[in-house]
């Protein structure tokens, strides 16, 4: 991860960040409000997801910044961005081509509903 970024200070300042910098970043269709999938967002990768209008995560696992769709396709081209009250979570609304899921699913969700009761 990117210890300098150009990020705007203003925003940086507002962001609550776990202990490994990150952002749980949401990501939901901008014209349905379906919630498609949660990425992780550090300093740099909101400031590229601002300034390129597609969504760049930071993945846990590879420990390297992907822009979503760049190898499957299947793009978030962002129409808004939004903090929690908090600053511990971001919304980021976005235009989805395909599939958000890697399973190839529309969203991460669409599993069964966890039994309530």
């Amino acid at each position: 991860m990117s210890a300098a970024t150009p990020l705007d200070p203003a925003v940086a300042a507002r962001l609550k960040r776990d202990r490994d910098g990150l952002v749980p970043a949401i990501a939901q269709q901008y014209d349905t409000g379906e919630v498609l999938m949660l990425g992780w967002m550090d300093d740099e990768a909101l400031h590229r997801t601002l300034t390129t209008g597609r969504c760049t995560y930071w993945s846990r696992s590879r420990q390297e910044y992907w822009v979503k769709g760049d190898t499957s396709g299947h793009a978030q081209y962002v129409k808004s961005v939004a903090l929690d009250c908090d600053g511990d979570t971001l919304l980021v609304k976005v235009d989805q081509v395909g599939a958000a899921c890697h399973t190839g699913d529309r969203t991460c969700f669409d599993a069964a509903p966890l039994p309530l009761g």
